[in-house]
């Protein structure tokens, strides 16, 4: 019988973004213009499904998403969206009694943004779509999860797929605050935090290596496994808790910062899924996030395999296969 290639699959949340740009973020109580604005595709789930996929397609990968979606104009919208990307979108769902989620993001001249999120339907996710996700969730190579979904299902889903051997790579973001559920800990194979988040989860803010790597001591004592700690400008830690190691930034001209966590996620994805070790996995990832910066949008900033490996070559590494 053929062997079916790796799958990733994201199991997360789907919103539409709508984006307004200004020169600058307006303050609390303060009213500023846009000089333009979107609508288009967003989301963590969908930001890391889109993003693998675009990589994946010159890989011979696949790349699923579970989820829910309502049923509704954005929705549609949404699922139209996925598929242009690739995605298979047989795990997600319809939701008829909850909205599409929505973001609203604003982003200054300098590319740093703030969002709002009204979750909808994402946050009717629970452990039925678990069950209905269970084909996909067996069979994954990578599981992608965030936190923009409850919880309980994402530790559901964590525990299926780890159970069928898959490497689960958890965003922890947004943080809760209640932080993360202690089993949750358990079953998360490489945790991949920023540095706001690294700080609410552990208290050390980390601006160096040093400081990254007493950080990622925290985190493993909690119980992950790997950490890789993204550090924006400065570079990514990462630790397996057998080696450690530091990736220095790919140097870019950044214009939006909206989906760089999600397209480095999703380069960690497709690397694992290849089976590289973390240290070159964290390399790739990377550079998908810092290309990301360079293009404007969420899942449409997401660059294809062949980028990656043109600014992997302007930065003097060995080739990329």
């Amino acid at each position: 019988m053929p062997v079916s290639p790796p799958l990733i699959l994201s199991f997360g949340s789907i919103n539409i973004d709508l984006t307004a740009r200004t020169l600058r973020l307006p303050k609390p109580g303060e009213t500023v213009h846009a000089e333009s604005y979107t609508v288009g595709l967003g989301g963590k789930g969908s930001n890391q499904a889109a993003a693998a996929a675009r990589l994946a397609k010159a890989l011979g990968l696949e790349v699923a998403l579970a989820g829910r979606v309502g049923n509704d104009t954005f929705g549609t919208e949404a699922r139209t969206a996925l598929k242009t990307f690739g995605v298979d979108l047989s795990p997600l769902l319809d939701d008829p009694a909850n909205p599409t989620g929505v973001a609203l993001i604003g982003i200054d001249a300098a590319g740093e943004n703030c969002i709002t999120v009204a979750g909808g339907a994402n946050m009717a996710v629970d452990e039925t779509d678990v069950v209905a996700a269970t084909p996909w969730l067996t069979r994954a190579s990578v599981l992608l999860l965030q936190l923009e979904i409850p919880q309980p299902a994402v530790l559901a889903a964590a525990r299926l797929a780890r159970q069928s051997g898959a490497v689960v790579i958890l965003d922890p973001a947004p943080v809760p605050e209640t932080g993360l559920l202690d089993a949750l800990w358990q079953e998360t194979d490489v945790l991949t935090p920023n540095e706001n988040e690294t700080a609410l989860l552990t208290g050390i803010k980390p601006h160096n290596v040093e400081e990254a790597s007493q950080a990622a001591s925290v985190l493993m004592a909690k119980g992950a496994k790997a950490v890789l700690i993204k550090m924006g400008a400065r570079g990514v830690y990462w630790n397996d808790g057998k080696r450690d190691g530091f990736c220095p930034p790919f140097k870019v001209t950044p214009i939006d910062t909206v989906a760089a966590g999600d397209c480095f996620n999703a380069g960690l994805a497709v690397s694992l899924a290849q089976g590289e070790t973390l240290e070159q996995a964290t390399r790739v990832a990377a550079a998908c996030g810092a290309l990301a910066t360079t293009r404007k949008g969420a899942a449409d900033a997401a660059p294809e395999w062949e980028s990656v490996q043109e600014i992997w070559a302007c930065s003097g590494l060995v080739p990329l296969d």
